[in-house]
């Protein structure tokens, strides 16, 4: 089992907020019912189902999503 997650754009160290955003979950039979997720959470859910944490880059540009000016 796999659980891809990305690191939110708002969140930083030390923000005292959950920092990665769960994409999708391949194989298994697991269901996670929150929105953003803190890496000790995500450990301990790896830990107990066996499952691999894929972190996905981002392009470090930041514009992912945003419309092109005209």
């Amino acid at each position: 089992m796999k659980i891809f997650v990305r690191e939110r754009v708002k969140a930083t160290d030390g923000d005292r907020r959950p920092r990665f955003r769960v994409v999708g979950i391949a194989g298994g039979e697991l269901k996670i019912k929150v929105k953003r997720i803190r890496k000790c959470e995500l450990k301990q859910l790896a830990e107990h189902t066996g499952a691999e944490i894929v972190y996905l880059t981002r392009d470090g540009k930041g514009n992912e999503g945003k419309r092109k000016a005209a």
